[in-house]
């Protein structure tokens, strides 16, 4: 039975119809919709970082999320809900070395609500399970990592061609889907979502979780509708030795192309905040 306390609403304005949450996901959460696009789906991300900004410790073995926020079971309840109502997660090849053995569903953030979310995906008429998606441009990605081998988790990676040739000779699992939509060099985040498009054309809301990198592609071609950020009660701070990884890496923005955000929800769980902004208004 889960025990966790509701989040304290300090401010929320739901963009979207409200989602049949299941009694112990609204309470522990309250509402949660989004809006809907002639199209395309709704493209949302999900990041946890310090006081300071960091999302990445940079230390081999304390490199996840669960370092950032302390472990803290709000963070992963909102990430696990997030998962619950999307229908691909996207993820960068950093990032899925980073955790290797992560599989990105509800169920493996947050196990003690897996009932609840396999009733709001059924309510929603979605799959058993979000498509796991992997984005490399090298094709440097471990065919025997647990979530090519999960059951019931559909998984695609979305490459180059080099890469996709990269990953032929690696042995992938032949049912994980490599998709190289074209022979550049590089990929846009528009033909990321494409993809996914075509494995599934009916999606409404996809998530990406990261990398940095990816997020600041993703800003700089205007995919992303919104953020859900944890600020966790941490202080990290740099030295200029240590990698510490910022919410957005190797893009500039501001002052010249600005990036900016509606605040849609503050949310608080004792010292951590929850937020949630919206762009593309």
């Amino acid at each position: 039975m889960n025990s966790l306390p509701s989040l304290e609403v300090l401010y929320d304005m739901n963009p979207g119809p409200d989602l049949p949450l299941p009694d112990a996901l609204a309470f522990l959460y309250g509402r949660l919709g989004f809006p809907s696009h002639a199209g395309r789906p709704h493209v949302i991300s999900n990041f946890v970082t310090t006081l300071d900004g960091v999302v990445s410790l940079g230390i081999p073995e304390k490199t996840d999320g669960d370092e950032i926020s302390g472990s803290n079971q709000h963070d992963s309840m909102v990430m696990a809900l997030l998962r619950a109502v999307c229908d691909a997660v996207i993820v960068g090849a950093g990032s899925l070395r980073k955790s290797s053995q992560h599989i990105w569903t509800a169920e493996h953030v947050y196990p003690s609500l897996s009932d609840e979310f396999k009733q709001l995906r059924r309510s929603m008429e979605m799959e058993q399970a979000p498509l796991n998606v992997f984005i490399t441009g090298s094709g440097n990605i471990d065919p025997g990592l647990p979530v090519f081998h999960a059951e019931g988790i559909p998984v695609a990676i979305i490459t180059t061609a080099h890469g996709a040739e990269e990953i032929r000779k690696r042995g992938m699992p032949g049912n994980i889907q490599v998709i190289a939509p074209s022979s550049a060099p590089y990929l846009t985040v528009r033909e990321m979502l494409e993809a996914v498009q075509g494995i599934l054309p009916r999606s409404k809301v996809v998530m990406m979780e990261g990398g940095p990198h990816l997020l600041g592609n993703f800003l700089a071609e205007g995919y992303l509708d919104e953020l859900f950020l944890t600020v966790a009660p941490q202080v990290a701070g740099r030295d200029g030795h240590l990698e510490r990884l910022g919410l957005v890496a190797g893009k500039i923005f501001s002052p010249d192309h600005s990036v900016w955000g509606k605040l849609l929800s503050l949310k608080r769980a004792g010292e951590h905040l929850f937020l949630r902004y919206g762009f593309n208004a």
